[in-house]
């Protein structure tokens, strides 16, 4: 019965003009169609559209047959019938008015939620990417259209963040993910060919504006797979190196991007993005510095001057270390010490210890004992210095068993006392800031003076005792007594805040996020004072034990 009335109705439209179909044409024509899909005459259907005699009608109302056929691909039915609806679908594709076809389609993918989403994308978007080049006029505008709806859809899908999620693929993202890349080549291409076209220009910018939503989701949230055998199976490391690769292509490389962004003139500022989509820029600029910067996907296109030097400086510490460890102890002359490198090499290192400690680094400081005086003069980290002097003592302990090392005991030793046993501003150095230096020189002084008898004398400390004491004993001692009153006046202050309790409240205020932090409790500025001041008794006697040797 629906074939029938199919029949009727294009009978009575092959005899007039494609102008004069009326509205109700389209809509029988529509019903009686997807009747016939519904009712299984797929194979009658197929042959009507087939009809060279009909081409003129399918062309005009075959449109609206794309969603009933669609929706029967969908279904697991029969197969001769599948085969049947891909063949029409084809035709529909080929012979249809891409305009009409291609809002068509944009509907059909807006549709279905969860898992069908994925399903729908992955079997339109080819018949999308011919009907869009089909098209003569507003090209840009459609493929923005397409893209924007690809987009807004997978958006809804949840990012696999599993090897094994991404193999299984429930939801499909990664399937699409590749399948978009091919259907965004030919008109990258497109663009890449003909770039003195102005209607190209507006093509690159929705392009433009799709990588940089990419960038957003799914690559933001994205896990990746580690840089091993698997890199080639990671369906997001390929997928965000072809978007890398594309914007390159399109005239926006990932230097320009990068070192671009936050400036007041943007590269793309041409653009007109949405405020939504602006607001995401920081975001998808983000992903991108992630991804070359960590990931290494597109680190090729960065200047060499650009690109990390983190396997250079590893190199050259390798390099560094096994010369050191080439040298036999003792074995360089104190004249070495004036070649600029002893001098440049070590200060380096040290910054570049102190802003990032790695093993090796502290390796080969340790091995840089000759340097001692150098490095205490030029280091300015407590840190540095406490550990320095802990070599030294080390070395003049070697120096107790070999009595080969003459840098160590004697006028030698005394020179490099008086850096160690001093401090850098007397009784008003910040003993908290310096507390490293301070205790390791507090450890050599009571390592030498247990070490070292009076009668031997063979590191000369005995005759400089009287320095010692002066320069660096008792400051020291003065500097522990006004540490003392400080802390006393603080502890007084907080008792006096903690009766006052809630009466009372701080003058000033502390701000993040725009949120105000609450005020500290007098009793917790009491606790916390307390244990600062804990912290410097143990501080002071240690110190004064070491003292008492005289």
């Amino acid at each position: 019965m629906a074939v029938e009335e199919l029949q009727c109705i294009i009978k009575r439209c092959q005899i007039l003009e494609e102008r004069d179909f009326k509205e109700e044409d389209f809509g029988l024509f529509q019903l009686a169609g997807q009747r016939c899909i519904d009712d299984g005459h797929v194979d009658q259907l197929l042959e009507i559209i087939q009809d060279e005699k009909n081409k003129t009608i399918i062309k005009s109302m075959g449109w609206n047959l794309v969603g009933p056929v669609v929706r029967c691909l969908l279904r697991n039915g029969e197969e001769d019938k599948r085969k049947d609806c891909f063949l029409m679908f084809d035709l529909l594709v080929k012979l249809c008015n891409p305009k009409e076809l291609l809002l068509g389609l944009l509907e059909l993918i807006e549709e279905p939620s969860g898992k069908q989403i994925s399903q729908i994308i992955l079997l339109l978007l080819r018949p999308l990417q011919t009907v869009i080049q089909k098209l003569a006029n507003n090209k840009a505008y459609s493929i923005g259209l397409a893209l924007s709806t690809l987009w807004s859809q997978l958006s809804l899908l949840p990012v696999p963040y599993s090897k094994e999620q991404m193999q299984t693929d429930d939801y499909g993202l990664c399937q699409c993910c590749k399948a978009l890349i091919e259907f965004m080549k030919p008109f990258v291409e497109e663009v890449v060919d003909n770039k003195e076209n102005k209607e190209n220009e507006k093509l690159k910018d929705e392009l433009l504006k799709f990588c940089f939503k990419s960038l957003k989701y799914p690559l933001l949230t994205a896990q990746f797979l580690e840089q091993s055998e698997e890199v080639g199976n990671d369906p997001f490391r390929c997928f965000a190196s072809e978007i890398i690769r594309f914007l390159s292509q399109i005239g926006h490389p990932v230097p320009q991007i990068i070192l671009n962004h936050g400036r007041k003139k943007r590269t793309w500022d041409y653009l007109e993005f949405e405020e939504e989509e602006d607001k995401q820029l920081a975001d998808s600029v983000a992903s991108l510095t992630y991804l070359v910067f960590v990931q290494g996907i597109g680190i090729d296109q960065l200047p060499m001057v650009l690109r990390t030097e983190q396997s250079i400086f590893s190199k050259g510490l390798e390099l560094l270390e096994n010369s050191l460890l080439r040298l036999e102890d003792n074995s360089l002359l104190f004249q070495y010490l004036e070649i600029k490198s002893f001098l440049t090499v070590p200060q380096g290192l040290v910054k570049a210890m102190t802003l990032c400690p790695i093993e090796t680094l502290v390796c080969v400081i340790w091995g840089l004992t000759h340097e001692s005086q150098c490095l205490l003069n030029t280091s300015n980290h407590s840190g540095v210095e406490g550990f320095v002097i802990q070599n030294i003592k080390n070395q003049i302990d070697v120096s107790f068993k070999t009595t080969c090392n003459k840098w160590f005991a004697g006028p030698q030793l005394i020179s490099l006392l008086d850096l160690v046993l001093f401090l850098p501003e007397g009784a008003e150095t910040d003993l908290l800031q310096n507390s490293d230096r301070i205790m390791a020189s507090l450890n050599l002084l009571r390592y030498l003076v247990i070490k070292d008898n009076e009668n031997d004398n063979q590191t000369g400390l005995w005759t400089e005792l009287g320095k010692i004491e002066n320069n660096f004993l008792k400051p020291l001692h003065v500097g522990l007594n006004m540490s003392k009153a400080h802390y006393e006046a603080e502890i007084k202050n907080s008792q006096r805040n903690s009766q006052v309790g809630s009466m009372c409240k701080g003058v000033c205020s502390v701000t993040v996020g725009g949120e105000e932090i609450p005020t500290m409790p007098p009793e917790m500025q009491l606790k916390v004072t307390y244990l600062s001041y804990s912290a410097h008794k143990v501080n002071c006697i240690y110190c004064v034990v070491y003292r008492k040797y005289s």
